[in-house]
């Protein structure tokens, strides 16, 4: 099939996943799957974090048959965040970039937490990890799966626009000091 889904569409099935933006998909994020659902391109069974209750909710928005979540995506289980045993923290920063929710605090060389609030239980940081000090573990209270997912959304949406900006603004800053080294103005105000 794969044409272009109507963005409507497209919104419609991301606001339908939990936004927890793990890639187990096989997409970059939430939105993409969605974009790839929509357009014929993956199966609505692809998302072990909203489990057998986002496979329920795509199938009825679609009119697809429900199918078992498929294993090479993982397993379903029940809410958990990322923890970081702060004495085994060495402070190399390498858990930083992946998260998609900015919930790890944390410089080069000082011990990074996790804000387990923001956590979406996505487990980037885990493998970047050199000393394996990120564990998962169970969501002490679930919060309402609904609120939950648009914070998600907004959270990862203010991250890839700080990303966005932070690039456009090396983009120019490296713009300026090639202009600077070859005698002219730079190409970028």
């Amino acid at each position: 099939m794969n044409t272009e889904p109507a963005p409507d569409v497209v919104a419609r099935i991301d606001a339908l996943l939990p936004q927890t933006q793990c890639t187990r998909c096989g997409h970059p994020g939430c939105r993409p799957y969605a974009a790839a659902i929509a357009s014929g391109g993956a199966e609505i069974n692809q998302c072990p974090p909203g489990g057998v209750a986002t496979i329920r909710a795509l199938a009825d928005f679609l009119g697809r048959e429900i199918l078992p979540l498929n294993p090479v995506n993982g397993a379903e289980s029940p809410p958990r965040v990322a923890w970081i045993d702060e004495a085994r923290c060495i402070g190399c920063a390498r858990c930083l970039p992946p998260c998609p929710v900015d919930a790890i605090v944390g410089a080069a060389k000082y011990m990074h937490t996790i804000l387990a609030e923001r956590c979406t239980g996505c487990e980037l940081c885990i493998a970047p990890c050199p000393v394996d000090c990120i564990e998962m573990h169970p969501v002490a209270a679930p919060l309402d799966p609904s609120n939950q997912a648009a914070l998600n959304r907004a959270r990862y949406d203010a991250h890839s626009e700080r990303l966005l900006k932070r690039a456009l603004d090396r983009q120019r800053e490296l713009d300026a000091k090639k202009a600077s080294a070859a005698g002219r103005a730079p190409a970028h105000p």
